[in-house]
């Protein structure tokens, strides 16, 4: 694809370190929910420096959006992207993913991670599609859970999350291991879409393997 200029509507703060970016949406850019492009900055020394971010949005909307986790602390695309304002640009190029809806499953998300699902329920949720899907959520803090509020509206007891660092008020605690995925998962037969830190969503596809789950049932990102 010949990359795109695209300038920004909006930004809004999603958690504390989480934004929404929403962009006016140029002709030639085609994707399907959960899929993602490679992002730079339109401003000198940073046209150049691309990193992938999902589309958040829906493959027929007439905007962009991305829902991007800011690293302050790492001196690189998302610090720039978090000093961003309405009526910058940035640089879309690619359009990639195999992080594709199939059937109805478990969808697995470990904090960021989350973002090539936000697109795919938002369409489930449009075309009255949702059926039994659930997503498991993992991560570190309570105040770290991205769209908290949208996805219990969408899911209501099929949004599960578990929380690592602190006392939970109701939620699970700990890490996902195949003891939690037992309790949690009714039939392991059907199709479970990975997402997260490259660790962890290779630890998850194993434990899902021995638990008997059919390796071209499990979606995760293919480089």
């Amino acid at each position: 694809m010949e990359k795109k200029i695209v300038r920004i509507r909006r930004v809004e703060q999603v958690t504390h370190n989480v934004k929404r970016f929403t962009l006016e949406r140029p002709d030639g850019i085609e994707f399907i929910s959960g899929q993602a492009a490679d992002v730079s900055i339109n401003k000198p020394k940073w046209e150049d420096e691309k990193k992938p971010f999902t589309f958040t949005s829906l493959g027929e909307s007439d905007f962009l959006e991305f829902t991007i986790k800011i690293y302050d602390n790492h001196h690189g695309v998302t610090e720039q992207l978090g000093k961003l304002v309405a009526g910058d640009e940035i640089v879309i190029h690619d359009v990639f993913g195999t992080i594709l809806y199939k059937d109805e499953g478990t969808f697995i998300a470990g904090g960021a991670g989350v973002t090539p699902f936000i697109s795919i329920f938002r369409q489930l949720q449009k075309d009255r599609k949702l059926g039994s899907n659930s997503l498991i959520f993992a991560n570190q803090t309570i105040q770290d859970i991205i769209l908290k509020e949208e996805f219990e509206k969408m899911l209501g007891d099929r949004f599960i999350n578990i929380i690592g660092n602190e006392p939970t008020g109701g939620y699970h605690k700990g890490m996902i291991n195949a003891d939690f995925l037992k309790k949690t998962v009714e039939d392991f037969s059907r199709y479970f879409y990975l997402c997260g830190p490259d660790p962890m969503v290779e630890a998850i596809k194993r434990m899902l393997l021995g638990l008997g789950t059919p390796e071209d049932k499990i979606v995760l990102e293919q480089f």
